[in-house]
């Protein structure tokens, strides 16, 4: 049974950071994408930043709004995949969600993903 369990939300003044980790068990595929969206009250869910995790390492991809200040990285043998945000700003308040799908292709499209943690909120004050 695949589990992703996201961590790190909380609030902060705009221009502050935060990390969000998401571990993830019972995940077995040998190439995937691990992603990170989010979603404001009243609004549709936002493709955030995505990695492609594969033998040969990651490669990743932003969404224009975040690209420059947040980060997204791997750690296999923890299982887990991060996102770190810098100089946040009170637009980018929103429930964050960590979520999963095997192989290639759509990585910010919130539909193509099959697994999905519960979710971490993250709030900026301006």
């Amino acid at each position: 049974q695949v589990q992703l369990v996201e961590s790190g939300g909380g609030s902060v003044q705009a221009g502050g950071s935060l990390r969000l980790s998401c571990a993830a068990s019972g995940y077995t595929y040998s190439s995937n994408y691990m992603a990170w969206f989010r979603q404001a009250p009243g609004k549709e869910r936002e493709g955030v930043a995505a990695i492609y995790i594969y033998a040969g390492g990651g490669s990743t991809v932003y969404a224009d709004s975040v690209k420059g200040r947040f980060t997204i990285s791997q750690d296999n043998a923890r299982n887990t995949v991060y996102l770190e945000m810098n100089s946040l700003k009170p637009e980018d308040t929103a429930m964050y969600y960590c979520a999963a799908k095997p192989g290639q292709g759509w990585p910010l499209l919130a539909d193509k993903y099959r697994y999905w943690g519960q979710g971490t909120q993250v709030t900026v004050s301006s």
